[in-house]
């Protein structure tokens, strides 16, 4: 069965198909707005230790101050969800990064616990619909059947967010304050910004508004509770599980419970972005092509992305049960790393059954739901390794822990994710409504 076109309309034109002029430039816009937007959440994790030294912080209160990153992270991406349904994503891709910019400057100078943990939830609630959004928003410059590869680089913002700005956040920690490289955020904030009003534009080939007067609706109660939304969900919960301890925890673990130095850890903490990176570009090339061979997209994106977290936990939970640092490290890069094969392929399995003026609000929802996650993470693995006997000891119940919830969350999205069959059961709900079919146009 071809995994192409949309539930509203059977065929498309071969103009349809055509990627815009532009396109890959406003990709690259967007890539680097994901890169600003990783390196916000990381700094926390990488400035962990001299934090919680300055601030005389418990694992406790640090899990917390990780966790308060997610606290209004789910409601603003549900909201500004709904909003860009209606609003240009261009306008609002800039407003978010001007909050990113703005959260970052109290910072520089002393701070409290208290005010550092309300400037997280601020940055939280600026960085919620972000993925989202700038999903929506490339979406509208490609076809459905040319949109694995850039939402491949889109994610990968988020791993050279890290790899890039590990390095050089920390060498500004090291030599210099962990308040300054909050400062130094901000400014890349305002960078981005000033380059995306110069240079950002709004897709030409679906027109929101339009499409929300013409385009036939699903109920929202369907969209929300069909299986392949629904599997979605549960795996990627299970990815970001992994990715929420990563930001907060890795570069504390490696230093406090594997004895490298800070300045080490500068560079280790880029290893499993740069795995990650790798498992994330595959992941839509090879998705790509399988689809341009006529696989189904329940392989091509559910298998595809369902397996390697699998893969990854069954990796993880065998780290407590090796001896030596590297080791360790090893089987916690490549295990974590599997994990984001799942962020490649659930946004355009999405995109195959929703109708386009109702995509922003459900791809919004669905990252809202699986960034739970990040709320719970980081605040189970502080109150673990507070109670454990030893520190190590704790770090290895919590990436246990881990290492579960992502066989889990794999074995859920194996079972539920058949994107292909949810269109056709879908556009069977919509073909009774001849009047609102009668003007619909392909968006893509």
């Amino acid at each position: 069965m071809s995994a192409q076109g949309t539930p509203m309309v059977a065929s498309k034109t071969t103009a349809s198909r055509q990627t815009p002029k532009g396109a890959w430039t406003v990709t690259f816009l967007l890539f680097l707005f994901m890169l600003v937007n990783f390196a916000d959440k990381i700094v926390v994790g990488l400035a962990g230790v001299p934090i919680m030294t300055d601030l005389k912080l418990t694992p406790e209160q640090f899990g917390l101050l990780g966790s308060s990153f997610f606290f209004l992270f789910s409601i603003s991406a549900i909201v500004v969800g709904f909003v860009v349904n209606k609003v240009p994503t261009r306008w609002v891709l800039l407003t978010l990064a001007v909050i990113w910019a703005v959260a970052q400057f109290p910072m520089v100078g002393t701070v409290s616990f208290t005010t550092l943990l309300i400037c997280r939830v601020v940055l939280g609630a600026g960085e919620g619909p972000a993925a989202s959004v700038a999903m929506h928003a490339i979406y509208k410059w490609f076809p459905d059947e040319k949109r694995t590869l850039p939402t491949a680089i889109l994610s990968q913002g988020s791993a050279f967010g890290v790899i890039l700005a590990v390095p050089a956040l920390n060498w500004v920690i090291v030599n210099h304050s962990w308040h300054y490289a909050f400062g130094a955020l901000g400014v890349l904030g305002l960078v981005w910004v000033a380059a995306w009003l110069a240079l950002g534009r709004e897709g030409p080939l679906e027109d929101t508004q339009i499409l929300a007067a013409t385009e036939a609706k699903i109920p929202y109660v369907q969209l929300l509770t069909s299986r392949t939304f629904l599997g979605c969900v549960a795996a990627t919960f299970g990815a970001y599980w992994a990715l929420s301890l990563g930001l907060t925890w890795f570069t504390p673990f490696i230093i406090k419970g594997l004895g490298f130095s800070q300045s080490q850890a500068g560079w280790i903490s880029i290893l499993p972005w740069v795995f990650g990176a790798t498992v994330v570009i595959l992941t839509g090339w090879i998705a790509q092509v399988m689809m341009a061979r006529g696989y189904t997209t329940r392989v091509a994106r559910g298998v595809l992305g369902s397996v390697p977290l699998v893969v990854g936990g069954l990796i993880l939970a065998t780290m407590p049960h090796v001896e030596g640092a590297i080791l360790q490290l090893a089987l916690l890069v490549v295990g974590s790393g599997l994990c984001g094969a799942i962020y490649v392929v659930c946004p355009p399995m999405l995109g195959e059954f929703t109708p386009v003026s109702q995509r922003g609000a459900v791809l919004a929802i669905y990252g809202a739901l699986y960034t739970l996650s990040g709320i719970i993470a980081p605040n189970v693995m502080g109150t673990v390794i507070q109670r454990a006997g030893s520190m190590l000891d704790g770090y290895m119940t919590g990436f246990t822990i881990n290492a579960a919830i992502m066989v889990g969350s794999g074995l859920l999205g194996l079972l539920l994710l058949w994107p292909n069959t949810e269109k056709a059961r879908l556009s069977r709900g919509v073909a009774a409504q001849p009047a609102p079919l009668k003007g619909a146009v392909s968006p893509t």
